[in-house]
């Protein structure tokens, strides 16, 4: 029988803090929700190793230091919407709603959403609200967000997150193709759009999000 929370502090442990993740707040989040109850029960006794997890075809969640390296990026403070995008099974929607006020989960595959639904209600993360829709155009019913938070890599951020971004609002994301991605945060102010490269990382791709291949003559 597996002591799933002895386990999710070994991972906090040995997986999180020592990648640079200092913020309490997050390590408190890490600590509290259950990352068993979010993955296929076949694979639940691999819950909390340090490698992505297959939720669906072309799904994965992320392994736990990136993603609570991108979470503590996104300085997620108490009265802060935020919009996730690719929720899958609604594990870091869990995770950010510890840390704001609310969240929007946005997730474009149907079987996924239903099971996000259900576990989030069941475990009682009331302030998460999971919607569906296609993800590169984000959730605009909502908008704007004080925080996007992109789950999964992608080669390029569409205008329309940007858009939904509240002025002051931070979108924070894997952008590029295997070890050569960079984990990017992005900044609104007076309108305009500021980005500065913070890690490089390696993480599962985010289906879509694909650059138009542009000939060159």
């Amino acid at each position: 029988m597996i002591n799933y929370t002895a386990a999710r502090t070994k991972m906090v442990d040995n997986q999180i803090r020592t990648t640079d993740v200092t913020s309490h707040g997050v390590l408190e989040a890490f600590l509290t929700v259950a990352r068993e109850e979010f993955v296929p029960a076949a694979l639940r006794p691999l819950a909390y190793i340090d490698n992505d997890i297959q939720l669906a075809a072309g799904r994965y969640l992320m392994e736990p230091s990136p993603l609570a390296k991108l979470i503590q990026l996104a300085a997620v403070e108490a009265d802060d919407v935020v919009l996730e995008v690719g929720a899958g099974t609604g594990y870091a929607s869990a995770i950010l709603s510890r840390l704001a006020s609310s969240v929007v989960a946005l997730e474009s595959d149907a079987a996924l959403a239903a099971v996000a639904t259900e576990t989030l209600t069941r475990l009682g993360y009331d302030n998460v609200a999971v919607v569906s829709g296609d993800l590169e155009q984000g959730y605009g019913a909502e908008a704007p967000y004080d925080v996007i938070f992109v789950h999964g890599a992608v080669e390029y951020v569409p205008e329309a997150l940007f858009d939904q971004l509240r002025d002051g609002g931070r979108l924070v994301v894997v952008e590029g193709v295997g070890n050569a991605s960079q984990a990017r945060l992005y900044i609104k102010e007076g309108g305009r759009t500021s980005e500065r490269n913070v890690f490089n990382t390696s993480v599962k791709p985010l289906p879509g999000f694909r650059k138009v291949k542009e000939f060159v003559f």
